[in-house]
């Protein structure tokens, strides 16, 4: 299967979610071993992307792209659907006046 997004193929999924937010995925998750100044530096430079015009729609987006993987691969999350009981009416007791 082929991941494209604005016209560039995706070799797999991680280059396919940074390719539909527009940002790297290290920028919002980290990497290991980072130190605390530059975990601060990081979070600096995504609150100036947030601030962005350009970028006011990251937080919509990222929750559609979310959705959109948990909804193609619920396997991977282990989602099940909750089945909503049906509610029961009391017997009402007594004669009307």
């Amino acid at each position: 299967m082929k991941y494209i997004v604005a016209g560039r193929e995706a070799v797999n999924t991680a280059e396919f979610a940074e390719l539909a937010l527009g940002t790297p995925l290290e920028l919002w998750f980290g990497v290991d071993g980072e130190s605390e100044q530059e975990r601060e530096a990081r979070l600096d430079a995504a609150r100036d992307i947030l601030s962005d015009p350009e970028f006011s729609n990251l937080p919509d987006d990222l929750i559609r792209l979310a959705a959109r993987v948990v909804e193609d691969h619920p396997d991977l999350f282990n989602v099940v659907p909750l089945v909503r009981p049906a509610r029961r009416r009391m017997a009402r007791k007594g004669v009307a006046a």
